[in-house]
C-alpha cells in the first residue's frame, strides 16, 4: 500500500511540474519531493532524482542521472549527467557541475566550472573559477574536516589535490597533477611536481 501511495504522489507530482512549465524527458524516470521548487523554463532529463529541501531557479538544466538534495541552484546552470548534489551546496548563476562530479556543503560561484571527475566538500569557490578534471578538496584528516576557498578567476589544473585547510588567492593558477597544502598567493602559480625520469634505449622484460 505504501509503494501505491508514493507511485501516486510522483504522478501528482510530474504532472504538478509539467502544467507549470518544466520540460520532462521520460517523465516516469523522475523523482520529486513534495517541497520540491522549480523556476521557468527548466529541462530535467531521465533518471534524475531531486531529493528534500531543493530549490531550482530559472533557466536550469538538470542532466540524467543526477541524484540532488538540500541544495539551492540559481539561474542559468548546468548539472550533470551524474552528478550528487549533496545537502549544503548552492550552485550561482551560470556555474556548471558535469560528469561525476560530487559536491557536499560548498559554494560555486558565478560562471565558474567543475566539468569532470571531481569532489568538492566543505569549499568557498569564487566566480569565474575552473576546476580540473580530477580535482579533490581534501577537506577530512580522519578526525575534522577543514575549508578550502578558492578565490575569483583562479585555474585549477587536472588531477590535483587541495589540503584543506587551504585559501587559493584570485587569479591564480595550480599546474596540472599538484598536492597544495599550503596558501597560494594572488597572482601566482603553484605546482608540486617531480622531476620526470627518462631512461632511454630500455629494453621491457620479456615473458618467459
Amino acid at each position: 500500500m505504501k509503494q501505491i501511495n508514493s507511485q501516486k504522489i510522483q504522478i501528482r507530482l510530474r504532472n504538478k511540474f509539467i502544467k507549470s512549465g518544466v520540460k520532462m524527458i521520460g517523465p516516469e524516470t523522475i523523482f520529486f519531493s513534495e517541497d520540491t521548487r522549480i523556476g521557468n523554463n527548466v529541462i530535467i532529463n531521465p533518471y534524475v532524482v531531486i531529493g528534500k529541501k531543493v530549490k531550482i531557479g530559472n533557466n536550469v538544466t538538470i542532466n540524467s542521472f543526477s541524484h540532488l538534495e538540500d541544495c539551492k541552484i540559481e539561474n542559468k546552470v548546468d548539472v550533470g549527467p551524474y552528478a550528487r548534489i549533496r545537502p549544503g551546496v548552492i550552485l550561482r548563476e551560470n556555474s556548471k557541475v558535469g560528469n561525476f562530479v560530487e559536491i557536499k556543503k560548498s559554494t560555486i560561484g558565478k560562471k565558474s566550472k567543475v566539468s569532470h571527475l571531481s569532489y568538492i566538500g566543505d569549499s568557498e569557490i569564487g566566480d569565474g573559477v575552473n576546476i580540473g578534471a580530477g580535482t579533490i578538496t581534501c577537506n577530512y584528516d580522519g578526525i575534522k574536516k577543514s575549508k578550502t576557498k578558492i578565490k575569483d578567476n583562479v585555474f585549477i589544473g587536472s588531477n590535483s589535490s587541495l589540503v584543506a585547510p587551504i585559501t587559493i588567492n584570485k587569479n591564480s593558477i595550480v599546474g596540472a597533477g599538484s598536492v597544495i597544502t599550503k596558501n597560494v598567493k594572488q597572482d601566482s602559480l603553484a605546482l608540486t611536481r617531480p622531476l620526470q625520469t627518462e631512461v632511454k634505449h630500455y629494453k621491457r622484460k620479456q615473458k618467459k
